[in-house]
Parts: structure tokens; C-alpha cells; sequence
């Protein structure tokens, strides 16, 4: 009765951790490919920083997602200009043919600063985000892309034209960027 109640306990905390997700960008970079002209990727105390050297760089799956919910921590300095690219069509970074979560507070022009979607949903909420850490819920189902940050609304929008793609981490221009617990759920 014993061995049933340890194997039981041991199921259930399986299944609650195989509830979470597959953990994205890992230490060891056999599910994801490094891309752009200008940043260096590394991990530290189980953290990615990616360095911004000028450019504009970024890693990405090597697989496409269509459906899902991305949870991730993030910890911007006041110099980078980073982001979370969902459904790209083609592994490579892109506005159009991406759907780009910005992740920089000092954008110049504030309908692209942290939150929003560029170029396609203004935010909703303004949340400073800048040298601390911050989470970042992002769920794409269907034709509907939602957005929080800690737990805030900060962007919504229908879209059609992108229904499954790879997903994607940008380090640009100078700064350093850290994202932690990186995590994607599967939607059925």
C-alpha cells in the first residue's frame, strides 16, 4: 500500500509538471537555431542573456507551434531593444510575418514600447518593465493573440494571416537581455 501511495504521488507530480509545458531555449541548443548579424547568447545560473552588440540578433525554434500558451520571465536593462516573435512564417525575425511582443520601455515611438504587438495592436496598458524581473503571458489561439504582463493586459488582436510559425527571442542594438523559465503549453 505504501509503493502504491509513493507511485501515485510520483504520477501526479509528473503529470502536474508535464501540464506546464515543454521548456523552450534550453542550456543545450538542440531544439533551436541562433540567427541575425549582432548577439551573443549565453547562459548563466540557469539564465539566457542575450547581449546586444549593435545589431540586431536572435534564437529561435527549430519547430512550428500553432496553438499555445508562452510563459516566460524577462529582465531588460535600459539600453536593449528585445522581443518574443510568435508564428514566424520563416526563422528569421519579422514584423509582418511575425507577431512581434516588444520588450523595450523606451521605444521611441510609445505605440511600439513593451507590451504592444508592433506594427499591429497599440498597447493597451503601460507597464515598466525596465531592471527588474517581469513575466510575459502570451496565448495565441485561433485568429486571437493575447498578451499580459505581470498579469497585466497589455495587447489583443485578431489575425488571420499567421496561424502557426516558430517562436522566437530578439537581442538588438546594445543592452543585455534575460529571460528565465521560458515555457510553451500546447493548446488543444
Amino acid at each position: 500500500m505504501k509503493n502504491h501511495f509513493l507511485l501515485c504521488m510520483i504520477l501526479s507530480i509528473t503529470l502536474v509538471s508535464c501540464n506546464q509545458g515543454e521548456q523552450l531555449f534550453e542550456e543545450h541548443p538542440e531544439n533551436w537555431v541562433q540567427g541575425g548579424e549582432a548577439a551573443t547568447w549565453t547562459f548563466e545560473n540557469g539564465e539566457l542573456l542575450g547581449s546586444g552588440n549593435g545589431g540586431n540578433g536572435f534564437i529561435m525554434t527549430k519547430k512550428t507551434y500553432k496553438d499555445f500558451e508562452l510563459n516566460l520571465e524577462f529582465h531588460p536593462d535600459s539600453t536593449v531593444n528585445s522581443g518574443v516573435f510568435v508564428r514566424c512564417k520563416e526563422q528569421k525575425l519579422d514584423a509582418l510575418d511575425c507577431h512581434e511582443i516588444n520588450i523595450w520601455d523606451l521605444h521611441p515611438n510609445q505605440d511600439f514600447r513593451t507590451g504592444s504587438i508592433v506594427t499591429k495592436a497599440l498597447p493597451l496598458a503601460k507597464v515598466n518593465t525596465l531592471n527588474q524581473w517581469n513575466t510575459y503571458k502570451i496565448k495565441v489561439e485561433k485568429d486571437s493573440v493575447h498578451v499580459w504582463i505581470n498579469d497585466i493586459l497589455t495587447s489583443k488582436l485578431k489575425n488571420s494571416h499567421l496561424t502557426e510559425g516558430y517562436v522566437g527571442l530578439q537581442a538588438a542594438e546594445e543592452g543585455i537581455i534575460k529571460f528565465r523559465n521560458v515555457r510553451l503549453k500546447q493548446l488543444e
